[in-house]
């Protein structure tokens, strides 16, 4: 009876094959890497509080993903703002820094964005009158 030369060594083939899709993932994974960035943080501040503490005025943006496109995101195109206008009650609040930027051009070359630190705080008290 004959065998089907396709079916033969069937055992090196699957190995061969997993070792070639390994060396695709190798590959493209070692390729991706982070880029920080420090861009304004426009900080909205209540009207019935003061501010008693620091208020930042920058936070760090890290781009993660493949190195060869990281480099052309354009820093101008990322706005960053925490919004302390909801405080009720004077003593530390803590808001996340919200990201604004075009999520579909990122979203395409598979880029993740996310601020350093996510959230800030600031410590409000009663004005002075």
């Amino acid at each position: 009876m004959k065998q089907n030369k396709f079916f033969s060594f069937w055992g090196a083939k699957v190995f061969s094959l997993l070792l070639a899709i390994l060396a695709v993932l190798l590959i493209e994974f070692t390729n991706i890497t982070d880029r920080v960035i420090t861009i304004p943080l426009s900080v909205t501040l209540p009207d019935d509080f003061e501010a008693e503490s620091l208020v930042p005025e920058s936070v760090d943006v890290v781009i993660s993903g493949n190195e060869n496109v990281i480099y052309l995101v354009d820093p101008a195109g990322i706005k960053a703002r925490a919004d302390f206008s909801a405080v009720d009650s004077a003593g530390i609040t803590s808001v996340p820094v919200i990201l604004e930027y075009r999520e579909d051009i990122y979203k395409k070359n598979t880029i993740a964005i996310y601020s350093d630190p996510s959230s800030v705080r600031i410590l409000f008290g009663e004005p002075d009158d």
